[in-house]
């Protein structure tokens, strides 16, 4: 950094919302010696810690808890009926993520960050003007805004609907509710409500739940959900809500109505580049609605950068964080850095978990020469004193040339902790003979991945070349 550009503008680094990627690329750009700025015009911490991730996977342990106190009787346990307030989980989640935003408003301050609670938009590629008025010039501008909600095409009564942000402060349990939408959030939300008692509907436009995921494992996990309860309809829409009395009339593209307490749309997220006055700039929207950014998270603009859900490249709060690091390093550490997009490992907290990392089978079989498929299913232990009737399932994709794990995809319980570890093997390179070399932990769900030896399937496009010829 030179010195005329610590006095040309009024500071090095003016950083665009205070999630998870914005946070650690001012923390870390202020620790390399910039003079940075970061603007929030809600809380700090963003979707993740504020309305996502972290008040989400509250409400996932709360709804648990009724399976726990069911399963316990085959245990030997004698639970007295539970009972279950809302607004007392709802408390103890806020308070929770005051900690947690008070946390990394201390980590801003220690880091010597300046924040301003206000909203930020671009008035020209050097200047942001704050809502107070205030203008700010900054050497370089970091634009990590997020997501937001996104209710779809307008349809009658479509006001009535509530997205995943108002679902996390409803004043009451809703006894019935529907829920549109298919992806993380939309099935996350449906076992929630299912968890804690409500009736459930799930209606999503698609063949199936979680579109993009590997097809056993979104046909496992609808099974699994319909048997806890939750109706799935697959190839519906809603089309219209009509408000009557205390309940909501949810009007279907097939014709059905369905009453409900709560109609929520989950059917996916934005990114919020409205109103940040980018569009004069120069910067480039992405035909997937993102800014455009190249592997440096730069825009066509060469002083403005944007990480996190905002470019809408991998939409996971880690992800955000990775990228938001490496934008420090490189503009300010002196040491480029690249985000690696490829094998990142997710998790849907769904009932029962799932776990995912690379390539589902569709997409090895259209990829490689040769697919070697694992894939087992089975009661867990657990559940053989239960009496509950659910199946764990993991698979294992192969590169049939190499050996390399491609791809790996479990339902089950704690799947996400289980993903996060294989990520670690996959992104070695582990191949299918390491795993089978590994030791098996006996007894647990987890052994199954380094035991499985017996082939579901195998595809290769070389033999079905030579067959077609």
């Amino acid at each position: 950094m030179t010195q005329s550009s610590k006095s040309q503008y009024d500071v090095d680094l003016f950083v665009i919302g205070a999630g998870s990627g914005g946070v650690r690329a001012a923390r870390i750009a202020a620790n390399y010696g910039a003079r940075v700025m970061i603007a929030e015009e809600f809380r700090v911490g963003g979707t993740c810690v504020i309305r996502g991730c972290v008040p989400k996977k509250l409400l996932v342990y709360a709804s648990r808890f009724s399976h726990e106190f069911e399963d316990a009787a085959g245990f030997g346990w004698t639970v007295p009926e539970a009972s279950f307030s809302w607004p007392t989980l709802i408390a103890n989640k806020d308070r929770e993520i005051d900690r947690l935003e008070a946390a990394y408003v201390a980590n801003l301050e220690r880091s010597k960050v300046k924040i301003v609670r206000s909203r930020a938009v671009f008035e020209d590629r050097h200047t942001v003007l704050l809502s107070s008025g205030e203008k700010v010039t900054a050497d370089n501008i970091l634009i990590a805004t997020g997501g937001w909600p996104h209710m779809g095409p307008p349809i009658p009564g479509i006001e009535h609907a509530i997205s995943s942000n108002e679902a996390l402060h409803l004043p009451e349990l809703p006894k019935r509710i529907v829920v549109q939408g298919g992806g993380y959030i939309a099935v996350e939300f449906a076992c929630i409500f299912a968890g804690m008692g409500s009736e459930v509907t799930l209606v999503y436009r698609g063949e199936n739940i979680l579109r993009g995921f590997d097809d056993d494992i979104r046909e496992h996990l609808r099974n699994e959900m319909q048997t806890r309860g939750i109706k799935v309809l697959c190839g519906h829409t809603v089309t219209a809500i009509d408000k009557a009395g205390d309940e909501y009339l949810t009007h279907l593209s097939d014709g059905q109505r369905i009453a409900a307490d709560k109609v929520m749309f989950a059917i996916g997220r934005r990114p919020n580049v409205m109103g940040l006055g980018i569009d004069n700039l120069g910067c480039k929207i992405h035909e997937h609605g993102g800014i455009e950014v190249d592997e440096y998270s730069r825009t066509a603009v060469p002083n403005i950068y944007a990480v996190g859900d905002v470019t809408n490249r991998v939409n996971l709060t880690p992800v955000a964080i990775r990228e938001g690091h490496a934008f420090a390093d490189t503009v300010y550490g002196g040491k480029p850095t690249r985000v690696d997009h490829a094998d990142v490992p997710t998790a849907v907290f769904s009932e029962p978990e799932l776990g995912v990392i690379g390539l589902t089978e569709a997409q090895a079989r259209e990829q490689l020469d040769t697919v070697d498929v694992y894939k087992t299913t089975f009661r867990p232990m657990k559940a053989t004193l239960s009496g509950r009737a659910t199946r764990v399932f993991m698979k294992l994709l192969v590169d049939g040339d190499t050996g390399r794990v491609v791809g790996c995809h479990i339902a089950g319980p704690d799947a996400g902790e289980l993903i996060q570890l294989i990520g670690i093997a996959v992104k070695m390179g582990a191949t299918k003979a390491d795993f089978d070399a590994t030791m098996a932990v006996h007894p647990t769900m987890a052994e199954e991945l380094v035991t499985m030896r017996e082939k579901a399937a195998s595809y290769s496009r070389r033999a079905a070349g030579r067959a077609a010829e």
